[in-house]
């Protein structure tokens, strides 16, 4: 059994084809991050990958979606999305394939 701390990873990924990674996987990444009110992210797409984001705790806006704790996301190869967080919380994001290359800000 190990303990580790999401911190620990580049920006929660914690799962995929890259370093430091806590399990390396080419077929998908894991991460789970934490946010503020008014923390942000830039429009970008994914040329291959898909992305499944959940909403664990609090309120953020995907692209035109707003979204609450328990509300998912996804976001399909080549659809431009940003982000903006209403409220503190946090989510879970699942990409599939890993492919670190793959992102594309508008």
């Amino acid at each position: 059994m190990d303990k580790l701390n999401v911190n620990d990873f580049f920006g929660g990924w914690f799962i995929g084809d890259f370093e430091p990674a806590m399990f390396r996987n080419q077929h998908l990444e894991v991460g789970v991050k934490f946010f503020k009110a008014g923390d942000t992210e830039p429009s970008h797409k994914q040329i291959l990958a898909t992305e499944i984001t959940v909403v664990n705790e609090g309120q953020i806006r995907v692209g035109r979606l707003l979204l609450r704790a328990g509300e998912i996301v996804v976001i399909y190869p080549g659809e431009y999305a940003d982000f903006e967080a209403l409220t503190n919380g946090s989510l879970t994001c699942v990409k599939f394939p890993s492919i670190p290359s793959d992102k594309v800000l508008e």
